[in-house]
């Protein structure tokens, strides 16, 4: 490979990209890397030239005759170098770290059952069986009191952390199988949203595959948490009643029904992202929310973010961005009052009875509770931390800046 001080002899060298059409643009990028761009026709144009060999000049001329615009080819290249998509302009390299991935050993051939049709169909089948054997004999379902089946709670909970743990891993696994199965590498790490510690499977590179594959990863934890829910909805039905079915189906329940908690980007949210033809609904809110609260502080923002929306996508952006100030606030209200209410009276009461209790059982039961409360508390912190850390320290230096000086 050449290169030279000007852009005349400077060639480039782009990583391996994918890409695919989307309403008369273009979604770039490339597996393993966690960001993807979007290009209009004349920026896939420059990619093409690039990818064919062309250098910088080449690839502005082949422009220019193409377009008649004289378009930038240079500081395009540096944009897609920031994207992480070149490995090379010139003599300058840009090293691209292997993707992390979970279980790097599993192969698309290892499974990509998960994409056969068949396969789906009978996934889906089970529970909607077992929703017609709810419909006609309503006592299959289990009730709320039988998650209290043990005599002590320390037992119960333990038993619940377990089977709610390995639920959360296998729904997890579910999306991590499907994206392997589509060619997308990703990797299973936890994570938090708002005050809920959460598991989640990051597939960015799904963006680069067409519209069922990407419905089939979002969906297909939550049609695993149907099969296996109706799987244990029919043991019930046929007349096996153990402790563990009850636990297993109402913890099911219970994550299906915060999946409709779509402000804090649960798979139902990317379903509706997807639909609604929306590319970062969630941070499309945040821009907007910010660009208001800019103009109610009097500041003048650049640019409405709305501006370069359609208006049906302007309305449903502006009716979620509404809806997910609603259900944050509301959300963040319950937390609090569970941790005023529940989790530091039940805190506060196991450092009692640890301390003062003369049955050994019970102070073992309270000692084991404080462990959990305290250890999930950290957790949550220490992920928080993680994710948020450096945006709050930068807010608390902007912040103080103009006050710390003398």
């Amino acid at each position: 490979m050449t290169s030279s001080t000007g852009d005349h002899g400077l060639h480039v060298s782009l990583h391996a990209l994918e890409f695919r059409q989307d309403r008369g643009e273009w979604i770039v990028g490339r597996q393993g890397n966690d960001q993807v761009i979007v290009l209009p026709d004349i920026g896939m144009a420059a990619v093409r030239l690039l990818s064919e060999g062309k250098t910088v000049e080449e690839a502005r001329s082949g422009l220019r005759a193409s377009t008649g615009r004289d378009v930038d080819v240079r500081a395009f290249v540096e944009q897609l170098a920031a994207a992480g998509l070149v490995a090379s302009i010139g003599d300058r390299e840009f090293a691209a770290p292997p993707p992390v991935v979970s279980f790097p050993w599993l192969c698309s051939r290892h499974v990509r059952w998960a994409m056969s049709s068949a396969v789906h169909a009978f996934v889906l089948l089970v529970p909607v069986c077992a929703l017609l054997l709810v419909a006609s004999d309503p006592k299959v379902l289990p009730t709320w009191d039988e998650l209290l089946w043990a005599d002590y709670g320390t037992f119960t909970v333990l038993v619940q952390v377990v089977v709610a743990a390995c639920l959360i891993a296998l729904h997890e696994l579910a999306h991590l199988v499907t994206a392997r199965a589509a060619g997308v590498p990703g990797r299973i790490r936890l994570g938090t949203r708002l005050q809920f510690l959460v598991a989640q499977t990051e597939v960015s590179g799904i963006w680069l595959r067409s519209r069922r594959q990407r419905l089939t990863v979002y969906l297909s934890g939550i049609a695993l948490d149907g099969f296996i829910c109706g799987i244990c909805l029919a043991l019930r039905g046929l007349g096996v009643n153990k402790p563990l079915l009850s636990v297993i189906i109402l913890t099911l329940v219970t994550a299906l029904a915060n999946q409709c908690l779509v402000f804090m980007r649960t798979d139902v949210y990317f379903v509706i992202q997807d639909l609604t033809g929306c590319r970062n609904l969630y941070g499309d809110a945040g821009r907007y929310v910010r660009y208001l609260a800019a103009r109610m502080w009097g500041s003048r923002p650049d640019r409405h973010p709305l501006a370069s929306m359609s208006k049906p996508e302007g309305r449903f952006l502006k009716a979620y961005t509404v809806g997910t100030l609603l259900a944050s606030g509301v959300c963040v209200f319950i937390g609090l009052r569970i941790l005023t209410d529940v989790s530091w009276p039940l805190f506060r009461r196991s450092l009692v009875r640890m301390v003062g209790d003369a049955d050994p059982w019970a102070r073992l039961d309270a000692l084991v509770t404080v462990l959990l409360l305290c250890g999930l508390q950290c957790l949550w912190v220490r992920l928080w931390w993680k994710r948020h850390g450096g945006r709050t320290l930068a807010l608390v230096r902007r912040w103080r800046g103009p006050f710390g000086r003398a």
